[in-house]
């Protein structure tokens, strides 16, 4: 077979004819994104193709993957031409077939792109999809068009909606992928071509399958409800049900039209800001990741609620497990509840019975940390009280080898003072999960003062491994979730004591945005935990703070939330429902402290949590607990349901009028009164809008 020698056809793009079939080698590393000079060296590559009497063409990608999406760089301005849509056009209309050979990942753009050829081989492993809605607008380059004509409406919008990735063989179930190619992906490219003469086949040319139009109603319904009504979720189902009718240039060209309206708007801008903050907080300035251990073994010491938790993720991961508990009993309920997890999982379909096969037979179970001899890491998940968790990790430090790292989940001690205790305090540092640990996205990695740098680089490339999204956080009471959450808590408790009730503001927090209100996150996670911190703090409480009893007193009388059957609502259904009790206690409160209630609206009430959030968050960063002020975002909208729409409070606040902010903050002030600790917003603040300027 003839070969030329490979030339670039534009920066990013190389091109070779392999006898008369056209190569094009999208090569723009890291993740080959498809940044105009891409576009721009795929459409003089076709070009090009044609100039040398192409039969035909490949589109593929170089290094680790197809195309990873567009360059989300490029999107606060003016798109240069060539746009994709006009990259595909030419694909479309070239006089031969264009086969799109994909491997790694090939989303957003990408997929785009490949959609837009006449087939899609894919390696094994491959996944594709369209995040667009996921990043607040939706697919510009015809994916709400092709996608459907290929898998159905109904399956289209539930693909694009949800902004999934997809598996190469579902991919091939649904009619996406034409082959699956094992052994080298160019090779078996040009085997298929030489099959038989390969026609044109345009998507645009074929028909969404039929379909009961009542699953199609069915799927939007879902697809609304899932993304919280937000407009970019509505527009893509509406783009999507278009591809029914018959005018695709016209459909395309309204596609193009919300895209671009779509991805200037609030929501894109939030998001993008997000998707460049969660990257950004996987790292530390100066440190070498380089110096990370391989983690291939993990111990947990603690086999109740949250250590069970832990041990699934470790497990999903694929990691082996040994789980320590302090006697059998405890250590018969732990297996017992691990492997009712997994029955669970298979159960509905979310494992299959090898998988939980081969979990089970990773997880060993054991009555002494010195099971723990062959393990890379060791985590300690016991009660929340500094003198145990100094003698598990005591222990835990002897029987594990001298390189192994050592961890606590502490969600609000001092970590100084635990390393205090131990031979070589350099080896610990937190991971802080969240529960619960093998579904909530956010690891707190917690630098202790001594801390090594080889402990911190293996906890944030261990968050990599679990699929976690760390935030790297110092030594301070609550580190920075914990920390922030409790000062909003405080805001909702008071705002409660001056005259809304606990459902008024929990309303006006989901009407924010937040997935549930300060007082049903109460009621699920559990009074108590919060109680035991307070009474942690009661000796160093300034008696001339103001202080809300109310949640001590429905501890004392058994209200600990969804788990008791009570806490700030009552559950006579398992539903929450306003409580009598409650409302007796909050009046008995008030008049103890001599308030004559005022009932603020939602607007008052969503701006006075907000300003207790933004306010903490400037104290934590200027006394260095949080690296940056997109890490806040970033931890609040992992951990705590704050809207991701918004952007994280920090983003969202920058974006306020600064008197109305300064406003928030003196009301703020006032209300706490005594002993509130005023921050630096508009220092913080003003840092933000310069670098968004930047």
């Amino acid at each position: 077979m003839d070969m030329q020698p490979e030339t670039a056809a534009a920066p990013g793009v190389r091109f070779k004819m392999i006898g008369s079939t056209a190569v094009l080698h999208i090569d723009n590393p890291p993740v080959n994104a498809g940044s105009h000079a891409v576009r721009a060296g795929l459409a003089e590559g076709i070009a090009r193709a044609t100039r040398q009497g192409a039969t035909a063409a490949v589109l593929i990608g170089a290094g680790r993957c197809f195309v990873a999406g567009s360059d989300l760089r490029e999107f606060g301005k003016p798109l240069a031409p060539p746009d994709l849509p006009q990259v595909i056009r030419l694909i479309e209309e070239a006089p031969f077939p264009v086969v799109a050979a994909l491997h790694g990942v090939a989303l957003g753009g990408g997929f785009e792109l490949a959609l837009g050829c006449d087939y899609r081989l894919a390696a094994p492993g491959t996944q594709v999809g369209l995040p667009e809605v996921g990043l607040g607008f939706v697919p510009g380059a015809g994916g709400t068009q092709r996608l459907p004509r290929l898998a159905g409406v109904a399956r289209a919008i539930e693909l694009i909606c949800s902004a999934a990735r997809i598996p190469v063989d579902v991919a091939q179930e649904d009619g996406l992928i034409d082959r699956i190619v094992t052994g080298d992906l160019l090779e078996g490219a040009l085997a298929f071509l030489a099959e038989a003469p390969q026609p044109k086949r345009r998507a645009l040319d074929l028909t969404p399958p039929a379909e009961a139009p009542e699953r199609i109603e069915a799927a939007a319904t879902r697809a609304l409800r899932r993304g919280k009504g937000r407009p970019n979720v509505a527009e893509a189902i509406r783009l999507v049900r278009a591809s029914a009718g018959q005018d695709a240039a016209a459909a395309l060209a309204e596609e193009r039209a919300v895209f671009q309206r779509l991805r200037l708007a609030e929501d894109a801008v939030a998001l993008r800001h997000l998707f460049f903050a969660e990257r950004r907080a996987a790292t530390v300035d100066g440190l070498d990741m380089a110096q990370a251990r391989r983690i291939s073994r993990v111990g947990v010491v603690g086999g109740g609620t949250m250590g069970q938790g832990i041990a699934r993720a470790f497990l999903a991961a694929g990691l082996p497990v040994v789980l320590v508990e302090r006697d059998q009993a405890s250590l018969d309920r732990a297996m017992a509840g691990l492997a009712a997890h997994l029955d669970k999982a298979v159960a509905k379909g979310r494992l299959s019975a090898n998988e939980a096969a081969g979990r089970r037979a990773a997880l060993t179970g054991a009555l002494e940390e010195r099971a723990l001899a062959g393990c890379d890491l060791g985590i300690e998940a016991v009660f929340e009280d500094m003198a145990v968790k100094q003698q598990v990790l005591a222990r835990m430090e002897a029987a594990l080898p001298p390189q192994a790292v050592l961890a606590t989940n502490t969600s609000y001690l001092d970590i100084d003072e635990m390393g205090a205790a131990l031979t070589d305090p350099q080896r610990l540092l937190g991971l802080h999960f969240f529960s619960p640990a093998d579904v909530m996205p956010l690891l707190e990695v917690v630098r202790a003062q001594a801390t090594s740098d080889v402990a911190l680089a293996t906890g944030l490339r261990l968050a990599r491994d679990l699929g976690k999204q760390p935030v790297v956080a110092r030594v301070a009471e609550g580190f920075v979730g914990n920390r922030i959450y409790a000062a909003y808590r405080r805001r909702a408790e008071l705002l409660v004591l001056d005259g809304a009730s606990p459902e008024q503001v929990d309303a006006a927090a989901t009407d924010f945005g937040f997935a549930m209100g300060p007082f049903a996150v109460a009621d699920l996670s559990g009074l108590d935990i919060a109680w035991a911190m307070r009474k942690r703090q009661a000796p160093q409480r300034d008696p001339q703070a103001r202080y809300v009893a109310i949640p001590d007193q429905l501890c004392e009388a058994g209200r600990l939330g969804r788990k008791t059957g009570a806490g700030w609502y009552d559950y006579p259904d398992g539903a929450p429902m306003p409580s009598s009790e409650v409302a007796a206690m909050i009046g008995a409160a008030r008049q103890e402290a001599g308030i004559a209630p005022k009932v603020p609206d939602a607007a008052t009430i969503q701006r006075q949590l907000l300003a207790a959030i933004v306010n903490e968050a400037a104290l934590l960063l200027d006394e260095g607990v949080a690296q940056r002020p997109s890490d806040v975002d970033v931890a609040l909208t992992n951990g705590y349901g704050f809207p991701r729409w918004r952007g994280g409070p920090l983003h969202w606040a920058a974006a306020q009028q600064e008197a109305a902010v300064a406003a928030d903050q003196d009301a703020l002030r006032q209300a706490v009164g005594h002993g509130f600790c005023v921050g630096p917003v508009a220092r913080v603040l003003d840092q933000i809008r310069t670098e968004q300027k930047g």
